[in-house]
Parts: C-alpha cells; sequence; structure tokens
C-alpha cells in the first residue's frame, strides 16, 4: 500500500531539533511520506545560541507549494510561517491542495515568550488558518494570543481558551504544555467542540525537548493522514512526543533534541484520557 503524503509549510532548523526536520523525522517514523515548503531559515549563534529568523523570498516560497500541490498531499501542516502574506498563502495552498487534513501549529516564538516571531500575525492566523484547522496546537502561551486571554494558569483557563480557539473556526484543540500547572504530571487539553479530554503522561526530564511542539503536531498530521479520527491522532501524537522528551538528548551546552526514534525503537509512553 502506497504511503500516505504529508506537507509540512515551516521554516528550517539549523539544528535539525525543530522545524521542517523534526517534521520530516516524524513523519518517517509514523510511516507518511514527508515534503516540504520553506518559509524561513533559523540560524542560531554559536556563542550565545540565539535566534535569527530570514524569510525566504515570496516567490520562491511559492514556487515549493506549487510543486508540492502538484504531488497531492493528503494532509498539510503548518509550522513557522513569520508574515501575513505567507501566512494567508499557506491557507490558501491547503484549500488548493485537496488534502483532507489540515493541521495547524500556530507558531508565535522559536524558544520562550523573549523571541516573538511577530505579535502581529496572530490575526492573520484567526483570520487564515484556524477557519480551516482540522486541529491546531497551540501550546500555553500560543493558546493566551489567540484567545485573547493571556497567560492561562489553570485547567479551566485551558477550556475557557479552547472553547474561543474553536469559536474561531478550528474543528479540533489541543493546548500542549499544562505541564505549568502540575511539577509531577505533564497535561495537555483537547477540546472538539463538544467535550473537553485532558491528556496525562508523567511529567520527564525537560531539559532536552528541542522539536517537542513541531514533532506533536506532525506526528498529529501523520496519524491523521494514516485515517485516525482526530482525538485518535492527538492522543497518540503526545505519546509519541513524551517518548521523545523521555529520550532526549544534550546536543551541544545550550540545547538538546527529542529522540524522535523514540516511540519505535525504545518505548511507547502509555497517555491517561479522561474527560473534565
Amino acid at each position: 500500500m502506497a504511503l500516505k503524503k504529508v506537507l509540512t509549510i515551516a521554516g528550517s532548523d539549523t539544528s535539525a531539533g525543530a522545524g521542517m526536520q523534526a517534521d520530516l523525522k516524524t513523519f518517517q517514523e509514523l510511516d507518511t511520506y514527508g515534503m516540504v515548503a520553506l518559509a524561513a531559515v533559523v540560524t542560531m549563534d554559536p556563542k550565545t545560541w540565539s535566534h535569527d529568523v530570514t524569510p525566504l523570498p515570496f516567490d520562491l516560497f511559492n514556487k515549493q507549494l506549487e510543486t508540492a500541490i502538484s504531488i497531492g498531499p493528503d494532509a498539510v501542516k503548518t509550522g513557522m510561517l513569520g508574515s501575513e502574506e505567507i501566512i494567508k498563502r499557506a491557507g490558501e495552498a491547503f484549500t488548493e491542495s485537496g488534502a483532507k487534513y489540515f493541521v495547524v501549529d500556530p507558531v508565535m516564538v522559536c524558544k520562550g515568550e523573549d523571541e516573538v516571531l511577530n505579535p502581529g500575525n496572530t490575526d492573520a492566523m484567526i483570520k487564515y488558518l484556524l477557519p480551516k484547522a482540522t486541529v491546531t496546537t497551540p501550546n500555553l502561551f500560543e493558546a493566551g494570543q489567540l484567545s485573547g486571554l493571556g497567560t492561562l494558569k489553570s485547567i479551566d483557563d485551558m477550556k475557557k481558551a479552547a472553547k474561543i480557539i474553536h469559536d474561531q473556526g478550528a474543528e479540533n484543540v489541543i493546548i500542549k504544555g499544562g505541564k505549568a500547572l502540575d511539577q509531577d504530571k505533564s497535561y495537555d487539553l483537547y477540546y472538539d467542540g463538544d467535550k473537553y479530554y485532558q491528556l496525562t503522561t508523567d511529567m520527564f526530564q525537560q531539559s532536552y525537548n528541542h522539536g517537542a511542539g513541531c514533532t506533536f503536531a506532525a506526528a498529529t498530521t501523520a496519524n491523521l493522514a494514516n485515517g485516525q479520527s482526530p482525538k485518535d491522532a492527538v492522543v497518540n501524537a503526545k505519546a509519541f512526543v513524551a517518548s521523545a522528551i523521555k529520550n532526549g538528548w544534550k546536543m551541544n551546552e545550550f540545547v538538546g533534541p527529542v529522540d524522535h526514534g523514540a516511540y519505535n525503537r525504545i518505548e511507547k509512553i502509555d497517555v491517561d484520557v479522561k474527560e473534565v
């Protein structure tokens, strides 16, 4: 049986832990054929590891999309986009592709809240991407920005944000990063427009987690392409990324990436799912 084809519209992480590199590794591990249209290239200062984001010319970005669309992706994922023009074009490209599934990872920062790419892009994501999203995968910070609620401090805050984001058009919302709410467990909140579910795993070491967000969204995309329901896709994506985080490794003095192969090679982490 032919592999399902998945397209990531994202940035390139030169260190290869996040961005399209993480996406392609995840797609491969989950038995899908990955394609990419690059929107930007991220480089790091070797002395400080501060990020420098260089957008690609729009014409080159668009040519990549035309190539990928001609191949016929079954699912499309977005990551770092960087400008309203590119965000709008990404939404158009999904429609033109005829793909069945659209996963929107609303990337707003490189790492931490101190390197926001362009706060003005939030409105563009709400306008051009969320109304088409099968699933959107914001972290706590991104969910606070999309919903207009700011800092989310509880499961109830996450539920309120998920409802607002769903009302903005996303069919399914998974808010990642409830680790801030409890030091012993990792909580994510999934909302399908009807019910809320809390997805929980043990908390694993957090030092080597570079690329976790990209990996989660990519796993969700691959799972959808392979026929899983949105709920199963996000639950299994959480298991995939939990295994990757638990087995993360030190790259240099600044960063350590997750292990994208851990889910298949080392162990599968159990996810507790309960309605809340």
